[in-house]
């Protein structure tokens, strides 16, 4: 059973998968980084600075006025988070434009390796012989 086990660990897709999933937990920091440090500024800057992050609707409970979505939740108060929602849309809008341009990318850059594949020219066939040989093969012959 063990011997099966290294087996299958072995294999090629278990090592590209593994690589793959590390990989990707590297570029989600990197993406995150990206939505939360710097582009959800830039929406909250054309939205007047609204964070659409602490926008709720009490449904039971007490809850100061302006508080937090997290004080809320702390309260114990049942809450209607439809802000942590719609940011939480508008990061996976974000994600996945990100990730399309990024695969876009890698797609042209294999075409384009695959056309300079495609467009290498031909080894040429060899030419007959070139002129010093037929002069070289005359004057051998003459020698006879």
């Amino acid at each position: 059973m063990l011997s099966e086990f290294k087996d299958f660990i072995a294999k090629g897709n278990v090592m590209d998968m593994a690589v793959g999933i590390i990989i990707g937990a590297a570029f989600t920091a990197i993406v995150k980084s990206l939505v939360g440090d710097l582009i959800n500024p830039l929406i909250g800057l054309f939205t007047g600075g609204v964070d659409f992050t602490n926008s709720y609707i009490v449904l039971s409970g007490e809850v100061a006025a302006g508080a937090s979505l997290e004080a809320a939740r702390e309260a114990g108060a049942a809450v209607f988070a439809h802000g942590a929602f719609i940011m939480a849309v508008i990061n996976f809008l974000i994600i996945a434009f990100v990730v399309f341009m990024l695969v876009r990318y890698v797609n042209q850059v294999k075409e384009a390796a695959a056309r300079k594949e495609e467009t290498a020219p031909e080894p040429e066939a060899p030419a007959g012989p070139s002129e010093l040989d037929i002069l070289m093969e005359i004057r051998d012959s003459l020698k006879k």
